[in-house]
C-alpha cells in the first residue's frame, strides 16, 4: 500500500512498511523513512508507484484551470475529493486528487485552507482584489527591470531625477526607484553614490558631499525669507577710529579694536563688537533664523550665513561708516600696562579700516615691531596693542600654570583654504604671528571680561568652561558649555563667555543680549535680561547650539579633507612628505591631510617620513598609501602638533575617525634615531575666525 500525505507543508507520497495503531512507517523514494500519523494521511493508493503518482499529480495541477475550478467549487466549504467528483465528472484517480489537491493548495488566492484537505472559495470581491494586486505587482516588476536596465546603461530614468538626494540619504526603501537602484547596484557590485554619480544624479563628490550635509541640516533650503532690517536707537558716536584685522574672505567683520591716548598720559583700548542684539530681539522672526541655524557654516571657498546678507551688511563693522557696537574700553597705565578700569558702552563707532591678514602678516612681525620698521596702516596702533598683549598673555600663562598646566606652544601651522573655479590653494600661517596673537589676546580678554560683568550682575550667559574638577569630563581637560561662570583652564581665565562673534554664533547673540541688560539695567539686570536665572530654554540653546556646531565642524572637517584630496590630483603629488603626529596617524607637511597607516614601526611623535601617495577616493574620502622612508627623528625645536595624552586634540581626534585605507610598506626602513622632545601641550585659542576654518575657541 502507497499513502500521499502531508508533512511540514508539503505532499510527499511513499511506501508503507508497516503499521502500527494510528502510524505508519513510511519509505520515501530518496530512501529515507518517516513516521505517519493517519491524520495527516490525504490518499491511499497502490498505483501508480508513488515517485509516478507526484509526477502525474504535478502535471494535472498545471493543467487545471484555476478560474473554472472556482466557479465549480461554489461558496460552501468543500473536501478535495468532493470538488474532484465535480470537476473530473467521475470519482478522482489517485493522480487527480492529487494534482487538484496542489492546484488548491499554491492557489491560496482562490482558495483559503479550511483543514487537512478543507477549502472554501475565496469571495469574489477578495479574489479580484487580490488579482489586481499580482497585476500591479508585476506591472511594477516590469517598470523596475526598466529602470535597473537603464541604470546599467548609464542612464537616470526621469522619474528618479527629482529624488536622487532622497535615494541615497533618506530613502523610502519600499519604494519602487529605491529597490531599482539597490537592485541596479548588486548586479554592477557598486555602491548607490558612485552609480548615482555615474548616471548623473549628482554632479560631484564635491556636490554629493555637500547635498548630504543641506539635506541633513538645511531640507528646506538654504535660503533666507525676506526680512526687514531692524531699526536701532540712536546711539552717541564714539570718540575713536577703529579698525579691523581679519582674512581676505571674511564678509561677517564682528570685531574692531582702537587705541587712545588720554590727556594724563594712560591709554584707552577700545574693543568694538558688532551689535546685532541692539536691532535683533529674542522670540521674533530673526531669532527665530539665527536660532534655528545656530552658526554660519564654513567650508573651503564657501559659507552659509546664520544671518541673512541684508542683516550682516546693517551690521558687519565695515571700513568708511560708523556702525553699531557693544564697546569694551579699558584703561591702561603704560607703566606696567596694568588695567586701570574696564567700562562697556553701546554706541556708533566709526571704523577706518579693514586691515587684511593676507597683505599685512608679511609686514607686522615681531622683528619690525621691535624695531619700528615697515610702513602699513595704523602702525602706532597695532604698537601699542603688541606692547599690552603679551602683558596679557604673560597673565594668562601665570593663571594657567596656577592650574597646573604648562604654558601654551603657539608653534603651530594652521592653514587657509581658498577656492576659485574649482582649483584650491591651500596656504600655510602659523599661529602666533603678531596680528593673530593681538586679535586672539584682546578677543580672550573681553569675553572674559563680559563673562565677570554678566557673573556680578547674578545674569546668566553661555560660558566655555575647562577643567575646576577632579573627575568626570574634567579629567580629560574637555572644554564644556555651561550657564555659570566657570574657569577655563587651558586659557588661563576665571571665566569665558563666547560674545565676540555674534553675526556668525547663536551663543554671542544671546550672550551680547545678556551684557546689554547689564549695561543698561544695572543692578535691576537679572529683571530686564532675556534669559533669567534658571532659564530652562538657555539650557536648550545650549544643546541645540552644541549639535549644529558639532555637526557643521564636521561637515567642514570633511570638505577640507576633500580639497586636500583635489590639491593631489591639482598638483600631480605622488611623493609627498609627512610628520608623524602619534602612533600611526601621519600629516602631510604642505597640507592639512591626515592619513592612517596601521602597522607602521613605531616612530617618535615629529619624525619627518616620505609617503607614497598610491591612490584616493573623493567619495569615501579615503586614501592608501606606503612609506617609502625615514626621512628625520624629531629636533627638540621642531613643530610638535600633537598634544599630550591629558589633552588630545580635536584635529587628532577626527583625523582617526576618518575611514582609512592602507598598504603594507614597501620598502624596508632602517630605524633612525628617535630622540623625542618634550611634549607639546594643547593650545586652545581665541582669535579671528577664518572664512575657511575657524579656530575652536
Amino acid at each position: 500500500m502507497n499513502l500521499f500525505f502531508e508533512e511540514s507543508g508539503d505532499f510527499k507520497a511513499g511506501v508503507v512498511l508497516s503499521q502500527q495503531g494510528e502510524a505508519y512507517q513510511v519509505e520515501l523514494q530518496s530512501g529515507k523513512r518517516s513516521k505517519v500519523k493517519s491524520k495527516d494521511v490525504l490518499l491511499q493508493f497502490t498505483t501508480p508507484t508513488p515517485q509516478q503518482l507526484l509526477e502525474d499529480a504535478q502535471q494535472i495541477a498545471q493543467q487545471i484551470e484555476l478560474d473554472f475550478l472556482w466557479e465549480v467549487a461554489g461558496q460552501d466549504e468543500f473536501g478535495f475529493a468532493e470538488l474532484g467528483a465535480e470537476y473530473f465528472g467521475h470519482a478522482p484517480l489517485p493522480a487527480e486528487a492529487a494534482g487538484l489537491l496542489l492546484s488548491l493548495h499554491t492557489a491560496p488566492i482562490y482558495f483559503y485552507k479550511k483543514g487537512k484537505g478543507r477549502y472554501k472559495a475565496a469571495p469574489e470581491a477578495s479574489l479580484k482584489a487580490a488579482q489586481a494586486g499580482i497585476e500591479k505587482k508585476r506591472q511594477q516588476a516590469l517598470v523596475q527591470a526598466e529602470y535597473v536596465a537603464q541604470l546599467k546603461a548609464g542612464k537616470l530614468p526621469d522619474v528618479m531625477k527629482p529624488l536622487a538626494l532622497q535615494l541615497l540619504f533618506k530613502p523610502d526603501k519600499n519604494s519602487l526607484e529605491y529597490k531599482a537602484l539597490e537592485a541596479a547596484c548588486n548586479e554592477l557590485q557598486t555602491s548607490p553614490q558612485r552609480l548615482m554619480l555615474t548616471v548623473g544624479g549628482i554632479a560631484s563628490p564635491k556636490e554629493l558631499h555637500l547635498s548630504k550635509f543641506l539635506l541633513e541640516f538645511f531640507p528646506k533650503g538654504s535660503g533666507f525669507p525676506k526680512i526687514a532690517i531692524p531699526a536701532v536707537a540712536d546711539l552717541p558716536l564714539a570718540p575713536v577710529l577703529a579698525f579691523s584685522i581679519d582674512d581676505v574672505t571674511t564678509t561677517e567683520i564682528d570685531d574692531a579694536l582702537s587705541v587712545q591716548t588720554l590727556a594724563d598720559g594712560k591709554i584707552r583700548i577700545g574693543i568694538h563688537i558688532a551689535a546685532p542684539g541692539l536691532g535683533i530681539k529674542r522670540g521674533d522672526a530673526l531669532d527665530a533664523i539665527a536660532r534655528q541655524r545656530m552658526s554660519t557654516v564654513y567650508m573651503p571657498g564657501d559659507k552659509i550665513t546664520m544671518l541673512p546678507d541684508e542683516l550682516v551688511e546693517a551690521f558687519t563693522l565695515a571700513e568708511g561708516k560708523s556702525c553699531p557696537a557693544l564697546s569694551l574700553y579699558a584703561t591702561l597705565d603704560p607703566a606696567d600696562w596694568s588695567v586701570i578700569s574696564t567700562e562697556t558702552k553701546a554706541e556708533l563707532v566709526p571704523i577706518s579700516a579693514n586691515l587684511r591678514h593676507n597683505t599685512l602678516d608679511d609686514l607686522v612681525t615681531e622683528e619690525n615691531l621691535a624695531n619700528d620698521a615697515g610702513d602699513y596702516p595704523h602702525k602706532a596702533d597695532i604698537a601699542v596693542l603688541w606692547k599690552w598683549i603679551q602683558v596679557l598673555e604673560q597673565g594668562r600663562m601665570a593663571k594657567r600654570e596656577s592650574f597646573g598646566l604648562r604654558p601654551e606652544q603657539n608653534n603651530r601651522v594652521d592653514f587657509n583654504f581658498y577656492v576659485e573655479d574649482d582649483v584650491v590653494t591651500i596656504a600655510r600661517r602659523k599661529r602666533g604671528a603678531p596680528l593673530d596673537k593681538i586679535v586672539a589676546e584682546l578677543m580672550i580678554f573681553a569675553n572674559s571680561s563680559w563673562g565677570k560683568l554678566m557673573s556680578d550682575h547674578g545674569v546668566p550667559g553661555i560660558y566655555r568652561a575647562q577643567g575646576g574638577g577632579s573627575g568626570g569630563w574634567t579629567a580629560k581637560m574637555q572644554v564644556r558649555m555651561v550657564t555659570h561662570a566657570a574657569p577655563h583652564q587651558g586659557l588661563g581665565v576665571d571665566q569665558y563667555a563666547w560674545s565676540t562673534s555674534p553675526l556668525r554664533r547663536y551663543t554671542d547673540l544671546v550672550n551680547q543680549w545678556q551684557i546689554l541688560a547689564c549695561v543698561e539695567g544695572g543692578v535691576a539686570a537679572p529683571l530686564v535680561a532675556p534669559f533669567k536665572p534658571r532659564d530652562a530654554d538657555l539650557f536648550a540653546i545650549v544643546s541645540g547650539f552644541d549639535a549644529a556646531y558639532s555637526g557643521y565642524g564636521d561637515f567642514q572637517s570633511n570638505m577640507e579633507r576633500y580639497w586636500c584630496l583635489r590639491w593631489l590630483e591639482q598638483e600631480q603629488a605622488r611623493q609627498v612628505e609627512a610628520a608623524v603626529l602619534k602612533d600611526e596617524i601621519l600629516r602631510l607637511a604642505e597640507i592639512p591631510l591626515i592619513i592612517k597607516l596601521p602597522g607602521m614601526q613605531q616612530l617618535a611623535r615629529g619624525t619627518q617620513v616620505k609617503l607614497d601617495i598610491i591612490r584616493w577616493d573623493e567619495i569615501d574620502l579615503t586614501v592608501e598609501a606606503r612609506l617609502l622612508e625615514v626621512c628625520a627623528a624629531p629636533s627638540a625645536d621642531a613643530e610638535q602638533p600633537e598634544p599630550d595624552e591629558d589633552e588630545i586634540s580635536e584635529e587628532l581626534d577626527a583625523a582617526m575617525d576618518m575611514p582609512h585605507e592602507v598598504v603594507e610598506t614597501a620598502v624596508e626602513v632602517a630605524p633612525a634615531d628617535q630622540a623625542t622632545s618634550e611634549d607639546a601641550p594643547v593650545v586652545e585659542l581665541e582669535g579671528t575666525i577664518q572664512e575657511t576654518k575657524p579656530l575652536a575657541e
